[in-house]
């Protein structure tokens, strides 16, 4: 279902993007509203599934997994089912999407190190064939989704 957002829906959401944590009056005097006319039209986001939650950030390495790895299965005839059952249990797994092509999912996920990923590796075979690929580091991460008119032409 689209929703028709005016341009001050996408302040709200420009705003909360930035600092999830901002104060309902901060948020109003950023963009010319009221605190209650603020809390109404953030409650209505929210009510429309516009808004999904709130959450935090945490970094996988200070909490002691030094590794971060997406990783693809393409599921063996018959395992995927099974698969998409089991994974909700992996605690290593932090996202995880069906997807389109050759591989069936996409997983990202941390480890502690590399031996680690090997046992992790080790319980996914038996689903389908995996390919991993190491994360360097983070080019673009939660990246803000901004209005389409707001996007610059091809």
């Amino acid at each position: 279902m689209n929703i028709k957002l005016d341009k001050l829906h996408w302040s709200i959401l420009s705003a909360l993007q930035q600092n999830a944590r901002i104060s309902l009056s901060a948020l109003g005097r950023s963009i010319g509203l009221t605190p209650p006319a603020v809390a109404e039209r953030v409650k209505r986001l929210e009510d429309l599934g516009v808004i999904e939650g709130y959450w935090t950030g945490v970094s996988h390495t200070r909490v002691g997994y030094q590794l971060k790895a997406i990783i693809t299965l393409r599921a063996f005839m018959g395992k995927l089912k099974p698969f998409l059952e089991r994974v909700r249990s992996l605690d290593e797994v932090i996202n995880c999407y069906r997807i389109t092509g050759n591989e069936n999912i996409i997983m990202e996920v941390v480890f502690r190190d590399q031996f680690h990923l090997e046992r992790f590796i080790d319980q996914l075979i038996q689903y389908g064939e995996t390919r991993t690929h190491i994360i360097l580091s983070e080019v673009i991460s939660n990246a803000p989704i901004r209005r389409i008119t707001d996007l610059p032409p091809p």
